[in-house]
């Protein structure tokens, strides 16, 4: 058997960001891999997730998750193989999914880490499409959303992990029209072609409440927010009575440094008797069995289809954490330390 590793490089957060993260708030470091105490596992971790949420946790303020705090390994969904485990419930050679992300090596307490099996789907797919972002979306438009068969449906930020997923989950299930926005021509174009969405615009091409309207002439039913601002905005004008909002994410105000002006319609709520629901997937939880067996067979079938941006390298963390908040991946954004 070969040696176990003694060190570990890790991206901690160095400074708060102020508006947009610089490469200079943070700084990959050499540090110790712990020994492996009782009920404990050693992982290798082959791949981890940049996700947008992260971007709140740099700030040091309350909300639903702590921040991260400086000159710490940040943390983050990853998968990887056991190597060592002091734990009778995960044996050394397991795949497992886990939360100690953005390093090379992680111990951790076995009860904090899901088994998952490579044998099933891809092991970046449990991060992504199989992961918190798929859950993300099926329990935000099922649950939180209400949805129903023949619903027109809108999505922002919609070729990204969350949102391409809810499009087609949306299109299984029977929606009259699936409507998606996001930021460039070949995304919209991979929206329609490849996702089988009905409509799509890219927003940076003109109004979005025009657009919308012009995508969705008899109105929409459910919205399914990923960017808040302008979106919200055209959401709640073209939202049809008793409309339904699932707010899962505002990127549109994540770096922003000034209070963003609230959507100018909101009286509209009243009128047209809107339901606006924040979304946390973590309220979700007892879905996830239902959730994996659905859209697994979704995948296999090829119903579903699903895309990754990967970059290699833990290196080039911090670049793809970046890249993922300016919009250069299209699906999940992974960094894979496997090459």
């Amino acid at each position: 058997m070969s040696a176990l590793p003694t060190t570990s490089r890790e991206w901690h957060l160095v400074a708060r960001p102020h508006g947009w993260p610089t490469p200079e708030d943070f700084a990959l470091r050499e540090a110790a891999v712990p020994e492996v105490g009782e009920g404990q596992i050693l992982v290798r971790n082959q791949h981890f997730s940049v996700d947008p949420y992260m971007r709140g946790r740099m700030n040091d303020v309350k909300s639903y998750v702590p921040p991260f705090q400086l000159d710490q390994p940040m943390e983050g969904g990853a998968v990887g193989e056991v190597i060592a485990s002091n734990a009778e419930s995960i044996a050394v050679g397991d795949h497992v999914l886990h939360g100690s992300g953005w390093r090379e090596y992680a111990v951790l307490d076995a009860k904090h880490a899901a088994k998952v099996d490579p044998s099933l789907a891809p092991l970046t797919a449990y991060l992504g499409v199989l992961g918190m972002p798929g859950l993300t979306a099926y329990a935000g438009l099922l649950e939180v959303a209400s949805f129903k068969e023949g619903d027109v449906v809108f999505v922002s930020g919609a070729a990204g992990a969350v949102g391409s997923e809810v499009g087609q989950i949306a299109r299984l299930k029977g929606a009259s029209r699936v409507i998606g926005s996001a930021g460039s021509d070949d995304k919209v174009k991979l929206l329609v072609e490849e996702y089988g969405f009905d409509a799509a615009f890219n927003y940076k091409n003109g109004d979005v409440t025009e657009q919308l309207k012009k995508a969705a002439p008899d109105g929409i039913d459910v919205y399914f927010d990923n960017v808040g601002g302008d979106h919200l905005e055209a959401a709640i004008s073209a939202l049809n009575v008793h409309g339904r909002v699932a707010v899962c994410g505002m990127i549109s105000m994540y770096n922003a440094t000034e209070p963003a002006p609230a959507p100018r319609n909101l009286a509209l709520v009243i009128g047209k008797r809107l339901r606006l629901q924040g979304l946390m997937v973590s309220d979700h939880s007892a879905m996830q069995p239902q959730f994996v067996k659905e859209v697994s067979a979704w995948i296999r079938s090829g119903e579903l289809k699903y895309g990754e941006t990967k970059v290699t390298g833990i290196e080039n963390g911090v670049e793809a954490f970046l890249g993922m908040l300016r919009g250069e991946n299209t699906g999940k954004m992974i960094v894979s330390l496997d090459g």
